[in-house]
Order: structure tokens, then sequence, then C-alpha cells
């Protein structure tokens, strides 16, 4: 019944980047399977996307356990649902010097944005390859280029998310599956507040922040046209090409100063 339909899922659909790409894929006549963990945010969501006349399944499951990346799956596959699009932007950060931070909280981060990503990339892959097509979108970010004090944990996680996604588009170049990385600068979503990090020098200036709907557009363009990678903004852009020819350690310090607590500067 579903073989001619197509579906796209999208974790962390609710708010932010991961709503912004939603809506492209509504307006593009995707069927939407969304996922966050608040009910009642999905049900609010799923209304409005259904106005583009579309289909939208909406799963409640926290993502900080890695355990419900098996049962979103589980979900889908019962209902025997093709995703032909699987975009894994559900995730976040934690701020505070890592002597100082809470290491539960960064073990949760950890699962979010590592393991629950690689469980969902391998279970949907493996229903993509039989039929020779299949997009995934990885939100990795700027900081995956950078090493990242006062953010050390997230900066890690998402190093980790480029260099996967990198490496499994690398395997499956010949299988008509492409895997493409978004990496976003500081955009204005509610990642900063969520990661307790308003204090932070690298937030202060609102201004400055990207439209989550210019990044997701960037992303969204990116993935259609099966890229393997786009820094979204020219700043960012600037930025990461400096990364690639800076020493680690001069990275490592010019990331720590932007990235202090106001007051200390």
């Amino acid at each position: 019944m579903n073989e001619l339909k197509k579906y796209a899922l999208i974790t962390g659909a609710t708010s932010g980047i991961g709503y912004e790409l939603a809506k492209l894929f509504a307006r593009d006549q995707y069927n939407l399977i969304i996922v966050a963990r608040d009910q009642q945010e999905l049900a609010s969501r799923a209304l409005e996307f259904k106005q583009y006349g579309i289909e939208v399944l909406t799963i409640a499951k926290d993502l900080f356990n890695p355990e419900n990346a098996f049962a979103v799956y589980a979900e889908v596959a019962k209902l025997k649902l093709p995703v032909q699009i699987l975009v894994n932007d559900a995730g976040q950060g934690i701020y505070g010097e890592f002597k100082d931070t809470d290491i539960d909280r960064e073990l949760d981060i950890i699962n979010l944005n590592i393991s629950s990503l690689v469980i969902l990339t391998k279970l949907f892959l493996k229903d993509m390859l039989p039929v020779g097509y299949g997009k995934i979108l990885n939100l990795a970010s700027v900081a995956s280029k950078s090493p990242g004090p006062w953010q050390s944990v997230y900066h890690g996680t998402k190093a980790f998310v480029l260099s996967f996604t990198e490496a499994i588009r690398e395997e499956l170049k010949d299988t008509g599956i492409t895997v493409t990385a978004l990496l976003p600068g500081v955009t204005d979503t509610d990642f900063f507040n969520k990661a307790d990090m308003l204090d932070s020098k690298s937030v202060h200036d609102r201004d400055a922040m990207a439209n989550p709907a210019d990044v997701a557009k960037d992303g969204y363009e990116a993935m259609m046209a099966g890229k393997d990678k786009v820094v979204s903004g020219f700043m960012n852009k600037v930025k990461t090409g400096l990364s690639n020819i800076m020493p680690d350690s001069m990275l490592a310090h010019q990331t720590g100063e932007g990235q202090k607590p106001a007051e200390d500067s």
C-alpha cells in the first residue's frame, strides 16, 4: 500500500533546524515521520504539517536512551513505511569547563548525538540498500572542525558525526544512497538555552545568529543534490577553511576565548 509514497523521518522535528527541514519536506509532498520527546509538541506540529496535504506519523521517544532508537525503527518497520529520507537532527550540548560539568548529562549527550544517530542510520540504511535509493542527512556542526573548550563533549560528538558521515558515504558510493553532513554555526534556536550556554560570549549577539530556516534550506538542497557536506553561512565557510590550516592548539585557544562566559571578557 505504501510503496508509491515518499516518507522522510526526522528526529528533533518540533523545533529549530529540524522543524524547518520538516516544513521543506512537507512542502515537497514527502509524508513525514517526526520524532521528538514531547507528544503535545509533536501533535501540534503534525496538524501544521498536514496542511500541506501529507500524512504525518508522530513518534514520541527520548533518544537520550539509545534503546529508544531501536524502538523508533521497530515502530516504523511494523507499519511497513518505506523511509527514503533519514534526517538525524536531534542533538544537544552542555556548557562549562569539563572539570565542572555533570558526567551523567554528558553521557546522555553522547548517547543522543552519537549512539542513537548511529543506530537509526544503520537500521534505516539496511532497508534502503535493497531498493538502491535513499538519502541521509546528519547534523554535524562547524564545531566538528575544531576542539571546543567550554563545550568539549559537544565538539567531540560533532567531530564523530562528521567523520562517521564521510566514512560511510565512501562505503556507499556505488549503492544509490547518499549521506550528507550539514555544518551550521551559531543558529537562533533553543540549543543554547538547553545547553545552559546563554552566558557565553559566542551567543551574546543574537543578531549575528543564523536563521534556522536558512540553515535548513542549505542542508535540504545539499542533501537533495547528493553532496558530501555543506557549511551553512559565508563566515562559517571562512572559519572552517581557516581551521583546515591552523594548528589544533591555536584552534582550541581561539575557540575557547570565543566561548568563555561574557563576564570573563
